[in-house]
C-alpha cells in the first residue's frame, strides 16, 4: 500500500479494526460452542449423571454408544477434511 492510498485510507482505519476485532470474537465462540458440544464433554455429563444415580445401567450403556459412535463419525469426517 503506497503513501497516498494509506492517506486516503486512514479514515476507515477505525472501522478495519472493529471488524477485525468483530471476526477475533467470532471464531473464538465458534470454538468455545464446538467445546461445549464435544462428544467428550457429553460422556463426562453422562458418567456424572450415572454416577450421581440419575440414569440405569442400561441407560447409561446405550447413551455411552451413541455418543461415542457420534464422536468416531465426526473424528473421521474431521480427518476427511
Amino acid at each position: 500500500m503506497g503513501l497516498f492510498t494509506g492517506l486516503l485510507t486512514l479514515p476507515l482505519a477505525p472501522v478495519r479494526g472493529t471488524i477485525w476485532i468483530a471476526e477475533i470474537l467470532a471464531e473464538e465462540a465458534e470454538r468455545e460452542l464446538e467445546m461445549a458440544e464435544s462428544p467428550e464433554r457429553g460422556l463426562a455429563e453422562l458418567e456424572a449423571a450415572h454416577l450421581a444415580g440419575e440414569l440405569s445401567d442400561e441407560e447409561f450403556a446405550e447413551a455411552q454408544a451413541q455418543l461415542i459412535d457420534l464422536t468416531i463419525t465426526l473424528r473421521a469426517h474431521q480427518e476427511g477434511r
